[in-house]
């Protein structure tokens, strides 16, 4: 295993020369990134800064990178994850940071409620902000408060984070008890509220189970594929298949979990991109990050904070197998805000067609959305 500093050194002159490369090829332009619609199915803008407070606002930097990135949308987590008190006005209060962001920068960000939301995202060159949940604690078991939360903003919902809770199993449970009575009764009421139901972080079971109860599309926004990385983070392709087939999306993530170990680099993610297409079709796979939008500086600092971080998911009991002290949640050769557009270049070189990038960048998301939200 390589030491910290022959890592870091190795994965920036990896990323250098992979953006050397993409800048010579050309295959796919810059002008079709311009006209696709480009969702993010999980992340956020923002930079990795040490010093600001959760509460902090963005940065001049952020907002640069956002106007620079392309993006037309992000699906942002206005909540706290994980068991526990607070969770309410923890989440009260990220949906407050979002509103605040959308007011200070009503020329960047766009707060998205409709699928046409999207379009004049799109045709103002703004992003759009769609709040989202992963896992449902903070309604303490309350479906009541679903539509308080629907009336605020929130169009999408992820039933359960990798734990236990009152709606069913995460993917870390190994009973895989699947969905509670409740948990049930929750995807009916997001159904009636048009709420895009997502079932990400969930265990097999519970996937299966909540497929088979939605009436209407779902996603799972930021996953990889279980066949080629056997880790709980990962979904098996029956899983996948099925939520195709019922019109849903998969969004394929770059995290640690697109590899059995190591630092994630760009040929595992096309390798399970295009191996979710294989198995869901290409009009059902999309991109989910689960990271933030500026490039992060990979130095000892940042190496710092990442064992930090993962120690503290460990004792929260949070942390899912391919998660490390020593692996960045990242994939360096697209750490940078126009790592869709490098994407759609690299793609393009293992002869993916413009139709099918497209799909991919954003127009799978955007029809599901659209379809879901009813309008």
């Amino acid at each position: 295993m390589l030491d910290r500093r022959t890592f870091i050194g190795s994965a920036m002159a990896l990323s250098l020369a992979t953006a050397a490369g993409a800048a010579t090829r050309r295959s796919y332009s810059k002008n079709a990134y311009s006209r696709a619609v480009v969702i993010d199915g999980l992340g956020g803008p923002g930079e990795f800064d040490p010093s600001a407070g959760p509460d902090a606002p963005l940065s001049a930097r952020a907002i640069a990178d956002v106007k620079a990135s392309g993006v037309t949308a992000i699906n942002v987590t206005v909540n706290s994850v994980g068991n526990g008190p607070r969770k309410f006005e923890e989440t009260v209060a990220g949906i407050g940071w979002c509103e605040r962001e959308i007011g200070a920068h009503p020329d960047v960000f766009l707060k998205v409620l409709t699928g046409r939301d999207l379009q004049t995202a799109k045709s103002t060159g703004r992003m759009g902000l769609i709040y989202g949940f992963q896992d449902t604690t903070m309604l303490d078991a309350d479906l009541s408060r679903l539509p308080t939360f629907h009336g605020l903003g929130v169009r999408i919902v992820q039933p359960v984070y990798n734990r236990r809770n009152v709606m069913g199993d995460g993917c870390l449970e190994p009973a895989d008890g699947g969905l509670s009575s409740l948990g049930r009764e929750l995807i009916a009421e997001l159904n009636r509220l048009n709420i895009l139901v997502d079932l990400s972080h969930a265990g097999p079971r519970t996937i299966s189970e909540g497929i088979a109860a939605c009436k209407s599309p779902m996603a799972i926004t930021h996953t990889g594929c279980r066949a080629l990385v056997d880790v709980p983070r990962n979904t098996h392709d029956r899983e996948l298949k099925a939520l195709a087939d019922r019109g849903g999306v998969a969004g394929i993530y770059f995290m640690p979990f697109l590899r059995a170990s190591g630092q994630p680099q760009a040929e595992d993610l096309i390798r399970h991109l295009e191996h979710a297409v294989n198995v869901c079709g290409e009009d059902h796979v999309g991109l989910g990050t689960d990271g933030v939008l500026s490039a992060v500086k990979l130095d000892a600092q940042y190496a710092e904070y990442q064992r930090k971080f993962f120690e503290e998911r460990q004792k929260a009991g949070i942390a899912a197998p391919g998660e490390a002290a020593d692996v960045f949640n990242l994939v360096p050769q697209y750490n940078d805000p126009l790592r869709f557009l490098t994407l759609a270049n690299d793609l393009g070189a293992r002869g993916w067609s413009q139709k099918r990038i497209d799909k991919v960048l954003g127009g799978n998301f955007a029809r599901l959305f659209a379809e879901v939200w009813k309008g």
